[in-house]
């Protein structure tokens, strides 16, 4: 048995929480080891699965990033998850919000966790498009991959992957990364999926009522005043071997971000890495 899949009665009574008719998420599977949360879930979109379906695995073996990165999660160390959505009334153009919804989801549900016995909470910020960053260093503890694929008869699909680093250990991290233990924050896997998809479906539901306008929904200044990237120099590597540096101004109304280079020219790059150079 995979280490941590004994508590099977916690994950049961979070499908009894987050599924509907109680509630907002159609389905949630949990399943012991997959390759990719995203690569079956996109199958499944395919074969018609419902808006908002979930997808758990407890380990990971082929997990994919960005630029076609590939990542394996320690069994039951991260949660790993993706979600289907078909978010019908928000125009195709709009979809790019999906990981910064991801994103802002991941903050709003974790900063009010706090280390046992203290009275301060999780430092958290985000890395714009698709990290979050934890802790006084601002090191990375999850990572976003929003896929649009195939959905069958009711045409393309959102797939949104997500791995947060829950209860690695500080000497199994990679470089530059953390962890909730990490970070002295003790919670369970099951609590923290129950924490993200609460606050990603009121967020999502906000994201549809505004039909994909970021800034009407409010979903633009609460990413704005929590994106760490905002106001720092940055070096962004582009499609084409490119690379742009200069200082993040800001994430404009489609969620692209807005970089000044050092001849005062405003650069939108929707697309990219993004490594943090220094504060300004």
């Amino acid at each position: 048995m995979i280490p941590g899949v004994q508590d099977a009665a916690a994950w049961k009574a979070l499908q009894t929480t987050v599924v509907a008719p109680v509630g907002p998420w159609a389905r949630l599977d949990v399943v012991d080891a997959t390759g990719s949360t995203n690569a079956d879930l996109a199958a499944a979109a395919a074969q018609g699965a419902p808006d908002r379906s979930v997808l758990v695995a407890h380990h990971q073996t082929a997990g994919r990033g960005r630029r076609q990165r590939t990542w394996e999660s320690g069994p039951a160390e991260g949660l790993t998850f993706s979600l289907l959505l078909r978010p019908t009334p928000v125009p195709p153009q709009q979809w790019g919000w999906a990981p910064l919804i991801a994103g802002l989801a991941l903050v709003l549900a974790m900063e009010d966790y706090r280390a046992p016995a203290s009275v301060a909470t999780l430092e958290t910020g985000l890395k714009w498009p698709n990290d979050l960053l934890l802790g006084p260093d601002q090191r990375k503890g999850a990572g976003i991959l929003s896929e649009v694929v195939p959905g069958g008869d009711a045409g393309n699909a959102l797939v949104v992957g997500i791995g947060i680093n829950v209860s690695t250990p500080e000497a199994e991290l990679p470089e530059g990364g953390t962890s909730l233990l990490a970070q002295s924050v003790r919670r369970s896997r099951p609590d923290v999926l129950g924490d993200v998809l609460a606050v990603f479906a009121s967020l999502e539901d906000d994201w549809r009522a505004a039909r994909g306008d970021a800034a009407r929904a409010g979903l633009l200044s609460g990413y704005r005043q929590r994106c760490s990237t905002l106001g720092r120099e940055v070096r962004v590597a582009l499609p084409g071997d490119r690379e742009l540096v200069g200082v993040a101004e800001d994430v404009d109304d489609d969620g692209r971000l807005v970089v000044r280079g050092p001849d005062g020219s405003s650069t939108t790059v929707a697309a990219g890495d993004v490594v943090h150079v220094r504060p300004v």
